[in-house]
């Protein structure tokens, strides 16, 4: 078997059935945390929309993740006077039904059952506030920074993702993040492979992935991510910073010399046969699966 049909096989497996019964579970808890923010906002009316790999077309069966985006009107006040106040108040409308950490712009939530959500799947709602009526950019509150808030634009970040045009090498990077367990998140990692992958996406997958892979050993200090949505206003340095480069950089070194002596098989794992069984992932019970290890 060539290594890109090798790859391809690998993606396969990891590609969600939409008709299938973890996508109706993701459905459900999505829906389910809609309903609450609806009702405890029912003054406000907010938008919430969804945003997260699914919507930006990089999932895969062992790393995906769901961001629950509630906004409010900018003229709004009944959700909170400032943005920190509408990110606190959204935070105890949660906290009655879920566990609730604060990210830096987000609540992470997990289930106060412990045996109905697996310890590794979350869901994010981001609050924010539209900077005016035309409902495309909006303001968030940053706990870290100098600035208390950033500008950002769910449309943009997630078209730049999903129309860049290396989707397949986009998930292939998760897939890898996922099963070396790395601490850079999904949405750094995303960009950093579309930016590595300008003039490169009619390569072949295996030669896309090798070309990000080396940039990240040979070069990672001297490569730069922005925001999509507003590059020249959101600092990512907190974000992409020396320890998350040092990682990326050590086990991208790895990873080809893995490659270079044992294949990909290696790196990757065997294709897993279909008739395999259902096993345990994220707060799902998803069949089938390979037997390797998310976020």
């Amino acid at each position: 078997m060539s290594e890109d049909r090798y790859l391809e096989e690998i993606l396969e497996s990891q590609t969600l059935n939409p008709e299938g019964q973890e996508i109706k579970d993701l459905r459900c808890r999505r829906d389910e945390v809609d309903k609450l923010l609806r009702k405890k906002f029912e003054k406000s009316s907010p938008t919430i929309r969804y945003g997260g790999s699914k919507a930006k077309g990089t999932m895969i069966l062992e790393a995906y993740d769901l961001d629950v985006i509630c906004y409010f009107d900018h003229e709004d006040k009944e959700a909170g006077e400032t943005l920190q106040e509408i990110y606190e108040n959204v935070e105890k409308a949660l906290n009655d039904d879920y566990l609730v950490t604060r990210k830096p712009s987000a609540l992470r939530l997990k289930s106060r059952n412990v045996n109905q959500w697996a310890a590794d799947f979350h869901i994010d709602v981001i609050p924010g506030r539209f900077i005016d009526g035309n409902q495309g950019d909006v303001f968030l509150y940053r706990s870290s920074g100098e600035k208390g808030r950033q500008k950002t634009n769910l449309d943009v970040n997630i078209s730049h993702i999903k129309d860049s045009g290396v989707t397949a090498a986009i998930r292939m990077m998760n897939l890898w993040r996922a099963r070396n367990s790395l601490s850079v998140r999904h949405f750094i990692l995303e960009l950093l492979t579309i930016e590595l992958l300008k003039g490169k996406k009619d390569s072949k997958l295996a030669d896309q992935l090798k070309h990000v892979w080396i940039e990240l050993r040979d070069n990672v200090e001297n490569i730069q991510v922005e925001d999509p949505a507003n590059p020249t206003g959101n600092d990512l340095s907190e974000l992409f910073n020396s320890a998350i480069k040092h990682e990326l950089s050590s086990i991208a070194a790895r990873t080809l010399e893995i490659i270079e002596k044992d294949g990909w098989e290696m790196v990757f794992g065997p294709v897993p046969e279909k008739s395999r069984g259902p096993l345990i992932l994220p707060g799902f019970t998803v069949r089938p699966r390979p037997s390797f290890g998310e976020r």
